[in-house]
This record gives C-alpha cells, sequence and structure tokens, in this order.
C-alpha cells in the first residue's frame, strides 16, 4: 500500500485542493486526484488511510459508466498513458487514483437525494417534521425507508463550512426554475437506478449527492458519485 495525503508535483499547475481532491490545470482539461485525505462533517482530519483515494476513485469511475445511460459525465479518460506527456512522468502516483476531465461550469446547488430518513435529514424531520420544505408522516423512525426519494438540494459550501440544506423553491431563486426541474428529475433518475443496483447487492444507499455542470450548453455529471 502507498499513502498520498498531499500531491507533490511542484512542476505541475495545481489550482484547487479540496478536502480530499486535488485539482490540476492541464489547458483544455482538468486531472482530479484523490489523495489518502480523511474527511469528515466537512473537516480534513490529521489521520490517513493508505490507497483510500484509489478505491473512492474507482467507486467514482464505476458510477460515472454505470450512469451514462441516463446523463453524460466529465471524464476523458483514466488511462495515465492517455494524459498529457508532462503529467505522464508522475504515472505511478497518478495510477487508479485520478482522472482526466472536461472542464464544465460548475451549478451551484449541491442535488442530494434521500431514499431514507437518516442525517441531517432526520435530524431535520425530528425538529420541524418536514425536511428542506417537504412535510413528512408523523412517527417515522430514523432510517425508515420514505414512501419515495425525495430531491432535497442544498448550498456549496467552501472548506470548513457547512453546506446548508434548502428547499426546492430557494433552489429555484439560485439557478432557476427550469434547471432546478431538470437537476431534480435528473437527480431521482439517478439515485434510483443506483438504489436498485445496489440493493440487487445486498446494500442499501440512504441517500447519495450528486453534482452537475454545463458544458457546451448541456448538462452533465461532474466531481465524484
Amino acid at each position: 500500500m502507498t499513502s498520498i495525503p498531499k500531491t507533490q508535483f511542484d512542476d505541475l499547475s495545481l489550482v484547487r485542493q479540496g478536502k480530499v481532491r486535488d485539482i490540476f490545470d492541464t489547458g483544455d482539461s482538468l486531472l482530479m486526484v484523490t489523495t489518502d485525505r480523511l474527511s469528515a462533517f466537512d473537516v480534513v482530519l490529521p489521520d490517513i488511510i493508505p490507497d483510500k483515494g484509489k478505491v473512492l476513485n474507482q467507486i467514482s469511475v464505476f458510477w460515472f459508466k454505470q450512469m451514462e445511460t441516463i446523463v453524460k459525465n466529465h471524464i476523458i479518460t483514466t488511462d495515465v498513458n492517455e494524459y498529457p506527456k508532462e503529467y505522464q512522468q508522475h504515472s505511478k502516483a497518478l495510477d487508479r487514483r485520478s482522472m482526466l476531465v472536461k472542464k464544465a461550469e460548475p451549478l451551484t446547488i449541491e442535488c442530494i437525494v434521500r431514499g431514507y430518513i437518516t442525517g441531517s435529514g432526520w435530524k431535520s424531520y425530528q425538529k420541524e417534521g418536514h425536511v428542506c420544505g417537504i412535510k413528512l408522516p408523523e412517527g417515522l423512525k430514523e432510517s425508515d425507508k420514505l414512501e419515495k426519494p425525495l430531491f432535497t438540494p442544498s448550498t456549496k459550501a467552501e472548506i470548513g463550512d457547512h453546506d446548508i440544506n434548502i428547499s426546492f423553491d430557494e433552489a429555484v431563486k439560485i439557478i432557476g426554475l427550469e434547471m432546478a426541474e431538470k437537476l431534480k428529475n435528473l437527480s431521482l433518475a439517478l439515485y434510483n437506478k443506483g438504489a436498485e443496483l445496489a440493493l440487487s447487492k445486498g446494500i442499501i444507499i440512504a441517500d447519495t449527492k450528486f453534482e452537475f455542470g454545463i458544458l457546451d450548453g448541456e448538462i452533465i455529471l461532474i466531481d465524484e458519485i
């Protein structure tokens, strides 16, 4: 196993360091590198998990491929031999933990779908009886399966800050009604397909997050799954 808590490519153009991913500008595209940093509750923890980045990256690649029948994604290639030449010299560090992606304009909300009442959704339900403005039946217990999956968007926070759950109407104010409707429908379709596939393997996806961007006027799936 190898550990990469932080990329150290001084000859390359680092444009953003997220909680877990480091992003490099290759000119016409971006290179996303998944490190072994550990993040929880919007905080980067001091511990690292060897090869965690490789696992996370491969999970995203798997799900991006599964969802191509619903929406296109930003992946160009994950084969380091197809990366720009200046990046290939770092092939050992990049192998299986990186992806070369298209440059898209990120949309400014995160698209969360909940199939079960848990996490921040459970806290909101306990306090107010609803999640992101969606009224739910009384008497639900933590981790109960919902009658149907809910689209519950949130804001995108900077590192160290917390995303804020918002209602659909608040999402409309940020990105407009037409775009909000499209993202809602896409997110629910993606969740339903993913949840069905996972359940066939004995795995429950309680909730998940999608991020979208615009490329050449078209909505595509970006970041990670």
